[in-house]
Formats: C-alpha cells, structure tokens, sequence
C-alpha cells in the first residue's frame, strides 16, 4: 500500500512542475508592434468594456422592439370575508313597507378571481420613433467601440516606441562604457610607466562612474516602461516581454504628408461620433412631434369568478367573464410644454452643427500642426545623428593625439562629454520624432481598428 501511496504522489509532483513549467512558458511573449496592438485589442480592459457595451446597446434595441410587442399578464386574487359587507335597501322594499332602512348582507364568504390579458401597442408615434434611436443608440456604441480601439492602439503604439528608444539608448551606454574603459585601462597603464599624471586617470574613473550610474537609471527606466507596456497591452506585469522590431525599420517607413488635408475629418472616429450623435438629436426633435399624435392600444381579456361560503366547494360554482377593446388616448393640452420641448431638442440640433464645424476646423489645424511638428523633428534626428558621427569621430582623434604625447587627457575627457551630450541629444530627438510619428497618423485618421 505505501508503495502505491508514493507513486501517486510522485506522479502528482511531476504533474504539478509540467503545469508550473507550462505556465511559466505560456507567460513569454516575442510580439512585434501589430501583435501587441492585436494582443491588446483581446486582452485591454477599456477594449473589453466596450465589446460589453456593444451587448447592452443590441440588448437595449431588442427591449425597446419589446414595447411593441404583445403583453400579456396573468391574474389570481383570493378573498376570505371574515365580515360579509352590509348594504343599507330603502324600507319600502320590506314587508309591509317601513320607513327604516334595512341592512343586508350581500355576497358569499370566499370569492376569487383568475384572468388573463392581452395587449397591443397598435399606434404610438414615440414608439416608432424610440425604436429608430435605439438603432442609432446601437450604432452610437459601436463607434464609442472602435474609439477605444483606436486609442488603446495608440496608447500600446506610443510605449512600445519608448522602449525601443531606452533600449537605444542602453545599446549607445553599453558601447560608450566599452570604449571609456579601455581608455582608462589605457591611461592607467601609462600612468603606471610615468607617461601620465594621475589626474588624468581620476578623470576619466569619474566619467566612467557616472556612466555606470547612468546605465543603472537606464536599465531601471527600461524596465518600468515595459511594465508599462504590458500595462497598456492588458498583459500580466509578471510575464516576459521581448520586442521584435527595430527602430531602423520604423524609421524607414513612409509617413503621408499633404499640404493641405481638408478632408482628414472624414477619417476620424470622433467627428463620426457627432454625426451619430447628430442622428439621436434629430430624431429626438421627431419624437417631440409625435407627441402631439394620439396613442391607440387594443386589449382582450378573459377571467372566472369563483364564489362559495365553504371552501371545499369553492371552485364548483364558476362565472366567466371575457371583454376585447381599445383604448385611444390624445393629449390636447398640456400648458405649452411640448412646444418649447421640441424648440430645445431644434436647439440642441443646431449647437451638434456648431460643433461639427468646430471640430473639422480643428481637425484641419491639428493635422498642419502634427505634420510641421514631424518634419521638424526628422530634420532634428538628422542633424543629431551628424551631431552624434561628429563627436565620436572628434573623440577617437582626440584619444590618438592623446596616446601620440601631442594632446591632454581634458580634450579627451571634454570629448567624452560631448560624445555623451550627443547621445542624449539624439536619444530626445529620435523618441520625439516616433511619438510625433503616431500624433500625425491619429490625426490624419490613418489609425483604424
């Protein structure tokens, strides 16, 4: 028996590290910039949120097609008279005749009723028009769907860029500290043939610390945006995340540029929210008119009545009832109400117009701005990766002069500064030009999802 009880908990072990080693593998994640926007188009909360609300608003149509539909209700009442009521008959009805009302008892002790009924909405101007706006409402949530879409994509878009740049940035570090080292292991060796002073060896282990420091706050900012990344993807924090595209192939695509986009609105998710928007104000001013219309509902109905003074016998004696109508209701007057009701949603309407117009001018003046602020920076990436050659080029002949008796370790030590300026400088320049990047194509309406 104990063997058995060994194996099987043997086995269950090794069950439990496949599962923890499974786990542990299905949390690595090798995404490139699409995958992690479709990665987050299926796992970002807001994303998730809306595909819900897109349920309500189909739910919410089929709800408001419901009040049109036939309604039909059941009915049971059950009565016990502890006291039958008493009726007062005049006392000429006795005899002989008296002048004294007489009191009598009517009914019997235990009475119940059962229906049922039918009813059907058969003209209701509200109606007709509520069931197009919940259309509407419908189509409204779809797109209140697609921008969150779109801006979870270019939220994602905007963090995977950051990380590329500091991991730019660490690659420029790493190379730089390469080369800093060396010259201090350089210098070092003169210093120790009497070909240096030993300041020049000081100088040189101060940059090459705050290199290091540098690195470190690097690495540490590197990390906190891919938390950030993942935070943006709906992705677990504790999951491994490596980037697959490289910022040579970014900067290589082709950016669409116009002189003048007038008709950028056209792809923009927020001026198609207003046209929806326009469409509910619309037919929300219809539906103010129909109010003036009258309302005309049809019922049948059928119910038996049961009566008895013992409750054993009480469903033997029957009496069924049946009736079929209709009912027409008109509002004639209601103080002025209606009238200044529909003004307001004719009002409403003309402010949706007023900001359409606001809108496409802004829209307009938000792609000019994006596309001036995107070629300058282009043209600043440019000028900093020249910036950039330049200094490490102003920096290895400041090295050889240095190691040739013919230079001073402060050229060398202002070199390396420089060199380090310039890597930053590019650094600032390159993150602005990918961030202005996905600003123009959101602005041009070139995001969709």
């Amino acid at each position: 028996m104990k063997p058995k009880i060994y194996l099987i908990m043997v086995l269950l072990a090794s069950f439990h590290v496949v599962v923890k080693g499974q786990e542990t593998g299905s949390l690595n994640y090798k995404l490139s910039l699409k995958a992690a926007i479709d990665y987050a188009l299926t796992h970002q909360t807001d994303v998730l949120n809306a595909v819900v609300d897109e349920e309500m608003a189909r739910n919410k149509v089929k709800e408001t097609v419901g009040i049109g539909l036939p309604q039909v209700s059941a009915s049971y009442n059950f009565q016990d008279f502890l006291k039958l009521p008493t009726t007062l008959l005049p006392g000429e009805f006795s005899n002989p005749p008296s002048d004294t009302p007489i009191p009598v008892k009517f009914g019997t002790k235990f009475n119940s009723t059962a229906g049922i009924e039918l009813s059907q909405l058969i003209f209701d101007g509200s109606y007709i028009v509520g069931l197009q706006a919940s259309k509407t409402y419908k189509e409204l949530s779809v797109r209140n769907s697609r921008r969150t879409r779109i801006e979870t994509a270019t939220a994602v878009t905007k963090a995977y860029y950051s990380v590329l740049v500091i991991a730019e940035q660490l690659d420029l570090i790493d190379a730089n500290l390469t080369q800093l080292s060396k010259s201090l292991n350089d210098t070092e060796a003169l210093f120790k043939n009497g070909f240096a002073e030993k300041i020049d060896v000081d100088r040189l282990q101060v940059l090459k610390n705050n290199l290091e420091t540098e690195r470190e706050n690097v690495t540490r900012l590197l990390e906190l945006n891919i938390n950030m990344l993942k935070f943006q993807m709906g992705m677990p924090i504790q999951a491994e995340l490596t980037l697959t595209d490289q910022i040579k192939d970014i900067r290589a695509e082709q950016v669409a540029l116009a002189v003048a986009d007038t008709t950028a609105y056209k792809g923009r998710i927020e001026y198609a929210l207003l046209e929806t928007q326009q469409k509910l104000n619309e037919l929300d001013f219809k539906r103010q008119k129909s109010t003036f219309l009258p309302t005309l509902r049809g019922f049948a109905s059928a119910s038996k009545n049961f009566q008895s003074d013992e409750f054993s016998r009480h469903f033997d004696n029957r009496f069924p009832t049946s009736v079929i109508g209709f009912t027409l209701s008109w509002n004639l007057i209601n103080g002025g109400q209606r009238i200044y009701q529909m003004r307001n949603a004719k009002l409403t309407i003309k402010k949706t117009e007023n900001d359409m117009l606001n809108l496409k001018n802004g829209i307009a003046q938000e792609v000019s701005a994006n596309q001036k602020l995107y070629l300058n920076s282009k043209r600043s990436v440019e000028n900093q990766e020249r910036n950039l050659a330049l200094a490490k080029e102003i920096l290895r002949v400041t090295r050889i002069k240095y190691e040739q008796g013919v230079g001073s370790s402060l050229e060398v030590t202002t070199a390396e500064t420089s060199l380090k300026e310039a890597q930053n400088n590019y650094i600032k320049a390159l993150y602005d030009l990918l961030i202005t990047k996905v600003d123009l194509d959101k602005a041009a309406g070139r995001i969709n999802y």
